[in-house]
């Protein structure tokens, strides 16, 4: 093997082990604590495969993609351990008005960009400003817009700034919150907010992402390319002047394209968990933080569903262990979910409820409200992800659904969408799966977009409206205190139980496998995306295992 994978070059479109059979789950998980070495041996070079991303590497923080390289090169004001606590990071400390909605950042003195360039509070204006503007793109857009002093003035073109960001000097920065804002550390920590250098980007416009430069531990060095010369990973070194501790590891390169055999040649260090040939031997398969939920979206507006016990009655039918066992999925370890919340958050636990499998009550419930007797059960279409189509997931998702629902004699057929937004128009009744990913480990990122009466998602999935659940969540946007603010959603979930708008079914929670040699990886609640690459290390192979 050669030293470096940019002059190797990658093979594009290799699928090895993705058509494999199902996984046998046979690996135990083991945790990062399994071997405890003398001390960290520092050098080397990282090489990592993600879980899907866009072939085309995108280094722009603000679009939400290669989140595991730009968590790399970029900082935040501040980051969230692994318990989902804000640390400080480009902020040294900051502080918050009695109120809640002034928060006063100082910055860290004497921190540069990769270019050189001294970090400066305009410099955070700047970068949290971009977010707002259209072409940007960001997926935080819309809670800014809502959340901060004069956003929506600047965003809509009446303002030149926001009135809301304000840097007092070069040293201090200042948000202005409209409301108060609890959630507002864990806002800023996303891979969204990273602070660029505004001279460069401006000076530069889009091709400053070709070569970016951040505060990170680690920058940007090269490209991975094929034999054509494509660009297929990003390479990137050490920064050897971090203002914080220095990483361990010499360079990490990331490519979605290196295969299981790479892995299995040990070429790479890092891969989802592709293969169950990935299983052999003892590398350490690990859970790579809570993925994205699947829910069974309930079309509210249209009879029979618009009736909470006929929604009821058809998720007691609901086997949800079978529905996962009929779309198995190696990558993934996917847990039955009673929890509208994921579980694993901190402050919300696993609903484990058996009474709310029972499909003699369901059928029983049905046939109260005269079904099957004086009228038959209408058919309800069931509406999949397109992705589902091609795999065959989506077929044997449907029959196993269809297996369950028809012992309780209630019709169902199938079709496929590309968007949600299609079936907003829809006047008959129908199930449609979707996999939600909230875009920040918030209740509130689950709850109003697919719950609130005005929701853009909830109007083309069903048009559920609780006015008590509404009011639950403006509630929430009020409350200062985070443990009531977290009773408050709770309360939704209980009302979101009784009247059954959506079917939680399963968590999809990701995994990786690592070679034996890879050491102090610490998988935060984020996920595996968000890992501080600082805290990894490679033993040499001549040490035990």
């Amino acid at each position: 093997m050669k030293a470096d994978l940019r002059r190797r070059e990658i093979q594009p479109g290799s699928a090895i082990g993705i058509l494999a059979a199902a996984v046998v789950f046979a690996a135990a998980l083991f945790s990062d604590a399994r071997i405890q070495d003398p001390a960290p041996q520092p050098g080397g070079t990282l090489r990592v495969r993600g879980f899907a991303e866009s072939p085309k590497p995108d280094l722009d923080p603000a679009s939400g993609r290669w989140v595991f390289v730009t968590e790399q090169i970029y900082d935040g004001l501040v980051r969230l351990d692994e318990k989902l606590e804000p640390t400080p990071r480009l902020a040294q400390y900051w502080t918050i008005s009695k109120d809640g909605r002034t928060y006063v950042f100082d910055l860290r003195p004497g921190v540069k960009f990769h270019n050189g360039d001294d970090l400066t509070s305009a410099d955070v204006k700047f970068s949290l400003e971009r977010l707002l503007r259209r072409e940007t793109n960001s997926p935080v857009r819309d809670y800014f817009l809502a959340r901060i002093a004069g956003a929506r003035e600047f965003a809509e073109g009446r303002a030149e700034g926001v009135a809301g960001f304000r840097c007092p000097n070069d040293a201090k920065f200042e948000i202005q919150w409209l409301n108060p804002e609890v959630s507002a550390l864990t806002l800023l920590s996303l891979s969204f907010c990273k602070i660029l250098p505004r001279k460069a980007v401006l000076a530069g416009g889009a091709s400053f992402f070709y070569k970016p430069a951040g505060t990170g531990p680690f920058r940007f060095d090269s490209y991975v390319l094929s034999p054509k010369g494509e660009i297929m990973g990003v390479r990137m070194e050490r920064n050897p002047d971090y203002y914080g501790r220095k990483a361990y590891l010499d360079a990490i390169e990331f490519s979605p394209y290196y295969t299981v055999e790479h892995f299995l040649s040990r070429e790479i260090d890092i891969i989802p968990f592709l293969s169950d040939r990935l299983a052999l031997g003892n590398n350490p398969v690990l859970d790579a933080g809570p993925g994205p939920v699947s829910y069974l979206l309930m079309s509210c507006a249209n009879p029979p569903l618009d009736r909470p016990l006929v929604r009821k009655a058809l998720a007691l039918a609901i086997d949800k262990g079978k529905l996962v066992a009929a779309v198995p999925d190696r990558e993934f370890v996917q847990r039955p979910t009673n929890n509208f919340i994921p579980p694993r958050w901190p402050d919300f636990y696993p609903l484990d409820d058996p009474s709310l499998f029972d499909r003699a009550k369901g059928r029983q419930m049905l046939e109260d409200m005269s079904y099957f007797f004086d009228k038959p059960f209408p058919r309800l279409l069931v509406l999949l992800p397109a992705s589902m189509r091609d795999s065959g997931a989506g077929a044997r998702f449907f029959d196993e659904l269809a297996s369950q629902f028809g012992k309780i004699e209630v019709p169902l057929s199938l079709k496929y969408y590309q968007s949600l937004r299609e079936v907003k128009d829809y006047r008959q009744p129908f199930l449609a799966l979707a996999e939600w990913a909230p875009d920040f480990p918030d209740p509130e990122s689950v709850l109003r977009p697919l719950f609130h009466s005005r929701s853009e998602i909830n109007l083309a999935n069903g048009r559920y409206a609780n006015p008590r659940v509404d009011a639950l969540l403006e509630e929430a946007v009020q409350e200062t205190s985070l443990s009531r603010r977290n009773e408050l959603f709770r309360r939704i979930e209980l009302l979101l139980g009784e009247d059954v708008p959506a079917v939680p079914l399963y968590s999809n929670d990701p995994r990786i496998v690592v070679q034996s040699t890879v050491r102090g990886i610490k998988i935060p609640l984020m996920g595996f995306a968000y890992l501080d690459a600082r805290d990894i290390w490679l033993a040499r192979r001549d040490l035990p295992q």
